[in-house]
């Protein structure tokens, strides 16, 4: 049923229509509705025929309006005074996140047609803020309301709570109004800072004396805070208890996820606590999926690399890797790729360590010790479910990549990642690991090298005219007039930084005839580089180097991720 079919019914008839509501029901809510004049969908709720959640998604299909579950809410401190609580509690509205650079605030709101409300907060905020709302349940709204406003939500506020107060260490970890613990209300409001400066990796460090928090952003850490040392056990209890690890074990690392709604929309955290000398180090991996599944056309990738790519893509059957050091964007690109190719007629698999984003119509697999599911296993199993396509996490060891082979060989199309240092390396890694060549020749359909760099900040960049030295790494001779380039500088807008943002760089090497032939034969790395060269193939440096020239990177950036000392 069309949503526009949908909006001109009322919410019992949606409701009956898919099979949620009896028509004796209705009726009696109907019956309830005359006698004390309330919203329909609230006395359903109240009547017991129907949960909040289920109302809430249904009127957000029907309505075609995004809905959001408050119940694991991290809400955005700035927000909330912006919209008085009185205001709040009048038109069942919560203020979750307020973006300064878009001036956008994010209202979760049970009416998404209540102009009068809207119009109060407009008042209030200013034409210049554009709002925008989620739907949500009332008594989800009403209950928000009273778990956020009348608790300080900034960390310095949460801080000196701490220091003037007394701590209840035991009930830290307890369910019933657990938001009244300040140390509850400091986690959540660091998941939250993290999440709007676009952290990658939030780090714990305990040191010596003191507790070091660090904040890993455009792949660069960066300290944020550093707290005494008497507030990190509380801390780890609470980190541990929202990421379902035990809190008794202190001596054994773990692992665990956190699920929560930070900035009006559901991000994930993969936790991971390792004991160390001075107390238990955690560090947790930011998980966005609406920053992680980004559009193949949106990566930022070179014309004729992205038309590589596709071709790549385009082959049915054979093996594509993905190659790079941790944190290069591999998983990213090969989401991408998936997301691409996702289609109601392909069955596509994954087995990863762990599974990151959710992806839909797509089988994910988590490898696990406890269950003996390890990659090789996993493809063996996975190649009994008639998969079309498999993706493989990584090819660690000679089983792994003899099964991932065995899979590319009988009709189906892999994708993997690898750790090696170029395109090219690929080759003599996989040699190494095992994998015969004549295996390699004919199944490998490309290989991926991949780097990240830093943008340089648009609003800030300063332009300055190549130097003699400059002008080699470029591949100019010294003669030649100076192209203009551009250094970091440092503004508000990019916290003073000089970048803001990352980009891809990459190789795409997709193997002919020529290529499979000198793998087969065990051609030197030279050889195949030169066979390469010859078909148009561009290293990273090269890539790289395109993008200093357009101003979008600087020489300083790209030095720092790819090896330009052979162009000396």
């Amino acid at each position: 049923m069309s949503p526009a079919v949908l909006q001109r019914q009322p919410i019992g008839q949606i409701l009956i229509a898919e099979g949620i509501l009896s028509e004796d029901q209705l009726r009696i809510a109907l019956l309830e509705q005359m006698k004390h004049d309330q919203p329909i969908g609230k006395l359903l709720v109240a009547l017991g025929f129907v949960t909040e959640a289920t109302l809430r998604q249904t009127l957000s299909e029907s309505l075609g309006k995004e809905s959001v579950d408050l119940t694991y809410a991290a809400v955005d401190p700035l927000a909330l005074k912006m919209v008085p609580r009185d205001l709040a509690k009048r038109y069942h509205l919560l203020p979750l996140d307020y973006d300064e650079h878009s001036q956008r605030l994010t209202l979760a709101i049970s009416d998404v047609n209540d102009i009068v409300g809207l119009d109060r907060v407009r008042t209030l905020i200013g034409e210049q803020v554009e709002i925008e709302t989620l739907l949500a349940g009332e008594s989800e709204i009403d209950r928000a309301i009273d778990q956020y406003y009348g608790y300080e939500l900034s960390i310095d506020g949460i801080l000196h709570e701490i220091e003037t107060g007394e701590i209840d260490w035991k009930s830290i970890s307890a369910s019933d109004n657990q938001y009244s613990q300040p140390v509850v209300r400091l986690i959540d409001s660091i998941l939250t800072d993290a999440v709007k400066h676009n952290a990658s990796d939030i780090h714990f460090e305990p040191e010596a004396n003191f507790l070091r928090i660090r904040y890993r952003i455009d792949g660069i850490l960066r300290q944020i805070r550093a707290l005494h040392k008497s507030y990190w056990p509380a801390m780890t209890v609470r980190i541990k208890v929202l990421s379902g690890m035990n809190i008794a074990e202190k001596r054994a690392p773990q692992d665990g996820r956190i699920s929560l709604l930070v900035s009006g929309r559901a991000i994930d955290f993969r936790a991971a606590c390792q004991p160390t000398i001075h107390g238990e180090n955690i560090v947790l991996r930011v998980l966005d999926r609406h920053k992680g599944i980004v559009p193949l056309a949106q990566l930022g990738l070179a014309e004729e690399h992205l038309r590589q790519l596709k071709l790549m893509i385009a082959r049915p059957e054979g093996i594509i890797l993905v190659t790079g050091p941790t944190g290069s964007g591999k998983t990213t690109t090969l989401y991408s790729i998936l997301n691409h190719i996702n289609a109601e007629g392909i069955h596509i698999m994954t087995l990863e360590d762990p599974v990151e984003y959710p992806l839909a119509l797509v089988r994910q697999t988590s490898v696990a010790e406890s269950a003996k599911l390890d990659f090789a296993n996993g493809i063996r199993s996975m190649m009994r479910q008639d998969p079309d396509v498999i993706l493989v996490g990584e090819v660690r060891d000679a089983e792994t990549a003899e099964m991932a082979f065995r899979a590319a060989m009988t009709g189906h199309q892999v994708f993997t990642t690898l750790h090696t240092n170029s395109a090219i390396g690929a080759v003599p890694r996989l040699l190494d690991i095992g994998v015969l060549p004549d295996i390699m020749a004919g199944n490998i359909i490309g290989i991926i090298a991949q780097r990240l760099v830093r943008r340089l900040c648009p609003y800030c960049k300063a332009p300055y005219h190549a130097e003699a030295h400059e002008l080699r790494l470029l591949g100019l001779p010294p003669d030649e007039q100076r192209p203009r380039l551009f250094s970091p500088s440092g503004c508000e807008r990019c916290d003073f930084q000089g970048y803001r943002g990352r980009m891809a760089i990459m190789e795409v090497l997709r193997l002919d005839a020529g290529l499979d032939e000198l793998i087969a034969r065990r051609a030197t790395t030279h050889e195949i580089r030169q066979r390469a060269a010859a078909q148009g193939f561009t290293t990273l440096a090269d890539d790289g180097l395109k993008r200093v020239r357009s101003g979008i990177t600087s020489l300083e950036e790209l030095a720092r991720v790819v090896d330009l000392t052979d162009r000396m």
